[in-house]
């Protein structure tokens, strides 16, 4: 499939289906690199939704411990862990958190995300300008639906693969 702008869109296969992000580079170029560089890297594959909170979001992207298969794969710890890259600088908007929103998860200290990100399943919009959206769910949210719930959650869902579509075409 074609679509509007390939170095810009991820591909991300789900245990439940796929699902199609675009990405928001003039939003949030620093983290919009971050996003292409870790799915280049195959860092995404085999990372688990360690916290789906029904009617709010499913979180995933702890690439050290929530990569099932990886050398630190801890699902206790889960949640915890981001990727051995700098953390990122705060990058807010006026842009929505709505559902299908992408955004960066990040701990009290705004500058601090990393690799961990959230999929909104309804309106979150009292997240606005205090964390970072930098894509949309454009095809599958469907499939983000079924992801399954918990906080932690017990046999988790988790990312097949990730990849910018400039690669995958």
């Amino acid at each position: 499939m074609a679509y509007k702008d390939p170095e810009n869109t991820i591909l991300l296969e789900t245990t439940k289906g796929n699902v199609v992000i675009e990405l928001y580079p003039d939003l949030a170029p620093g983290h919009v690199e971050r996003i292409k560089e870790l799915a280049r890297e195959g860092a995404y594959d085999g990372v688990v939704f360690h916290r789906v909170i029904d009617g709010f979001m499913a979180q995933t992207g702890d690439v050290k411990f929530g990569k099932q298969g990886g050398s630190s794969f801890n699902p206790s710890r889960a949640g915890m862990g981001g990727s051995d890259k700098p953390d990122l600088k705060a990058e807010f908007s006026n842009a929505n958190h709505g559902r299908g929103a992408c955004s960066m998860a990040r701990s009290q200290n705004p500058n601090s995300a990393n690799s961990q990100f959230f999929i909104c399943f309804d309106d979150a919009g009292f997240l606005n300008r205090q964390y970072t959206v930098w894509g949309q769910v454009i095809e599958g949210m469907d499939n983000v639906d079924k992801i399954k719930r918990g906080e932690p959650v017990q046999d988790p869902d988790s990312i097949v693969s990730m990849r910018v579509a400039a690669d995958a075409e």
